[in-house]
């Protein structure tokens, strides 16, 4: 394999790895002194659409470098850490009304709301020219997904899908280890998540509730079908629900499955078929599950068939016993490039984060433990219930199946296994990986997820997670939970957008919209 200097240049993979880059790198955006910004000091302007939990974490990553010009949240109760933090920033309820208010002092804009919303909050963005970070899973349907993509292209924007793992040293080896044809031909892949802390396998949607004073309950639901409040829904467990979130699949897939759509230059599937279901349900996420989706070849890579285990605990059929690895440990610890002299983690923390990593440079990190079901409180409301599936979350690892949250990738030479977020890599047995030297870097490397954003914000190199790049990723994803919903092997047309041998599919390739929520380019 060649590692000329010119390759190096390349982030990933497809068209991108063959040549189909523009002469001047990955700076497709035009620079914001060309489109009339006047950014202090070369900063952005930044607004964020959603403050608390994960959209008050990237925020806080933008406000590092760049300038917070307005803020916005449904749930000034929930924000509220958040908004002491920037007691001067200009402060709203409906993204729609920040926009107009505040548009000519945007430059860019980070979206941390519930699935559901992702795509109608970043769409209106991207039409008023803004620049958007978008939290993972991207969107809740393939059509969505397939909606930004275009977007992305129409209005000219720099964009990034918040999949931090994407940046991660570790994601970027395992796809030069697969490259360097160290473990052959793959046509097998497993991606594995932990049990989730949210409602699944319900038969009744939740008891109602009083809606918290801090919450605007209709703009929290959006484009969605009204319904009555209920405790069950926010501030977590909404990804628990079909009409709002992706379970696991958008809470920890988009992840796990981050090193293998990547090695493996995976496009759009064929097929996608539930092989076993458990907890079935017409409101929420299943209990457990596992799904095969199947992709042709991509140039010299053969056809493969990846399978999805949701929840899989040690004991269950969901999980995937790795052939002859009955002794071993399956997944890597994190961070572990460090044992090879290679830095592990470069993304800056967000106000108030220990950063990742921290420690002696060059120790390997120990694993987090996993973390212990919680009760979370809704502002000015009762504690909502911590949703368990039956028989207990059960991290624990069972030596030689994948459970957790991670991948494993089976070639005709061996195998690879991930971690989390792709924070960790090695070879198995882990005797091979102890003597193994790595291949020499091929592609670029990150400054940071959120800084990998902003610099193409300013006209440079293209995002990583460039929706060019994870809007196909996403729309695979999707597809999941459609095979949940829906039984049989499901014919995947990706060019068309749709399913060619199932109507009722076919349903749930789009969302359906209320009343003035439609989505247009």
């Amino acid at each position: 394999m060649s590692h000329d200097i010119s390759r190096r240049r390349f982030f990933f993979y497809g068209t991108l790895l063959a040549g189909a880059v523009p002469a001047r790198g990955y700076g497709s955006v035009p620079s914001l002194q060309a489109l009339g910004y006047q950014s202090a000091s070369s900063k952005l302007n930044v607004a964020a659409i959603g403050c608390g939990g994960q959209g008050g974490l990237i925020l806080g990553q933008a406000a590092l470098t760049e300038n917070l010009v307005a803020l916005c949240d449904v749930d000034h109760g929930r924000a509220a850490g958040t908004f002491k933090k920037f007691e001067a920033t200009p402060k709203y309820k409906d993204f729609r009304v920040m926009l107009d208010k505040e548009g000519k002092n945007i430059d860019a804009c980070t979206v941390g709301v519930p699935d559901f919303m992702h795509a109608t909050v970043a769409l209106a963005c991207m039409q008023r020219g803004k620049h958007v970070y978008v939290e993972k899973p991207l969107t809740r349907t393939p059509w969505e997904a397939r909606l930004l993509q275009d977007a992305a292209v129409k209005y000219k924007v720099a964009t990034q899908m918040g999949n931090q793992g994407f940046s991660h040293e570790a994601h970027r080896v395992a796809a030069e280890i697969v490259w360097s044809g160290e473990i052959g031909d793959i046509t097998e892949a497993h991606v594995s998540t932990s049990p989730g802390m949210f409602p699944t396998g319900l038969t009744e949607p939740p008891p109602s509730s009083a809606v918290p004073a801090t919450l605007d309950w209709d703009l929290w639901l959006g484009g969605a079908a009204p319904r009555p409040f209920s405790d069950a829904y926010v501030p977590y467990n909404w990804r628990g629900f079909l009409d709002f979130g992706t379970g696991q699949i958008g809470n920890w897939a988009t992840h796990t499955a981050g090193p293998v759509h990547t090695a493996l230059k995976l496009g759009a599937p064929v097929s996608v078929e539930c092989l076993r279901i458990e907890g079935k349900s017409t409101i929420s996420m299943p209990h457990r599950a596992v799904v095969r989706l199947d992709f042709p070849a991509r140039g010299e890579m053969p056809p493969v068939s990846v399978y999805y285990h949701e929840a899989a605990r040690p004991g269950d059929p969901e999980a995937f016993v790795v052939p002859g690895m009955e002794n071993e440990t399956i997944l890597p610890p994190s961070n572990n490039l460090a044992d090879k002299g290679r830095q592990t983690s470069n993304r800056a923390p967000a106000l108030g984060e220990t950063p990742a990593g921290a420690g002696r440079q060059g120790q390997a990190q120990a694993p987090a433990a996993p973390a212990a079901p919680r009760a979370v409180r809704s502002p000015g409301g009762p504690d909502v219930r911590v949703y368990t599936q039956p028989g207990g979350r059960n991290d624990t690892p069972q030596p030689g199946v994948l459970t957790g949250n991670g991948s494993v990738m089976v070639g005709t030479k061996g195998m690879l296994a991930t971690r989390d977020r792709g924070e960790g890599v090695w070879l198995l047995p882990a005797s091979r990986w102890k003597e193994y030297t790595l291949p020499p870097p091929m592609l670029t490397r990150s400054p940071g997820h959120m800084l990998d954003w902003v610099r193409a914000c300013k006209g440079g190199d293209r995002g990583c997670s460039d929706f060019a790049i994870t809007a196909p990723y996403a729309e695979w994803l999707a597809l999941v939970v459609i095979a949940w919903r829906v039984p049989g092997k499901l014919q995947w047309d990706s060019k068309n957008t749709r399913f060619t041998n199932s109507e009722e599919a076919n349903r749930y390739v789009k969302p359906m919209f209320r009343k003035g929520w439609d989505l247009k380019l």
